[in-house]
């Protein structure tokens, strides 16, 4: 088993990760870049990483385990579902706008395809997280259950990702997460059961209910 890389080295090591990822295309970055940038021999990067892949995945693995962190201490004590999802968007919003690189690195440099093949794409604790809660939306009523939860948190997640890198691309004129709460209201009205207020037409055919005051002409 490889040896444990000290904290210094690791530290350094995260800095120039984010440095180059997020400022680089990924396919022209190399390990070199990395260990230049960090002061690092390319030999300890290759020792404990392997590859530039698995070096990369292993940072935004710590990365996204803080986000979650702080997902799953901001929903303590919150118990209205609305509320725990208008959180959940806010806080991915305001964290991608406070680790900007991260964002860039996730959303715009890392190759999909090649981040779909490693286990850290996944993200199991958050995603279970929030998979918990919209299909405890959908059992209540709450949230469309005309589709798998995941669909529900495609979307969502499918907000974020766009609003950031239109952030990135408009040049970062406004607080990414100063307008958290109008835009979740629409994300709300696209996951929300639809409203009972709008009943179905009645199907051709189907006779009109009978008045209970009796018939209209009387």
């Amino acid at each position: 088993m490889a040896e444990e890389l000290n904290e210094d080295i690791r530290r350094r090591l995260e800095k120039a990760v984010l440095e180059v990822f997020s400022d680089s295309d990924f396919h022209r970055a190399s390990i070199r870049d990395i260990a230049t940038r960090a002061g690092v021999s390319f030999t300890t990067i290759y020792k404990h990483y392997g590859s530039k892949e698995q070096l990369v995945f292993a940072f935004v693995d710590i990365w996204m385990g803080k986000l979650t962190d702080r997902i799953v201490d901001h929903l303590q004590g919150i118990e209205n579902l609305k509320e725990k999802l208008r959180k959940v968007f806010w806080l991915q919003l305001d964290y991608y706008e406070r680790h900007e690189g991260l964002g860039r690195i996730v959303f715009m440099t890392l190759p999909m395809k090649t981040w779909m093949s490693d286990t850290s794409f996944a993200q199991p604790r958050m995603m279970s997280l929030m998979i918990d809660v919209l299909r405890q939306g959908q059992q209540q009523g709450i949230l469309n259950h005309q589709v798998r939860a995941g669909v529900l948190l495609d979307f969502l997640m499918g907000f974020v990702q766009r609003s950031f890198f239109m952030w990135i691309l408009r040049g970062q004129k406004e607080s990414l997460s100063a307008q958290a709460n109008v835009m979740f209201e629409m994300v709300w009205q696209g996951m929300a059961q639809p409203s009972e207020a709008h009943p179905r037409p009645m199907a051709e055919g189907r006779e009109q209910p009978t008045s209970r005051t009796g018939d209209a002409s009387h």
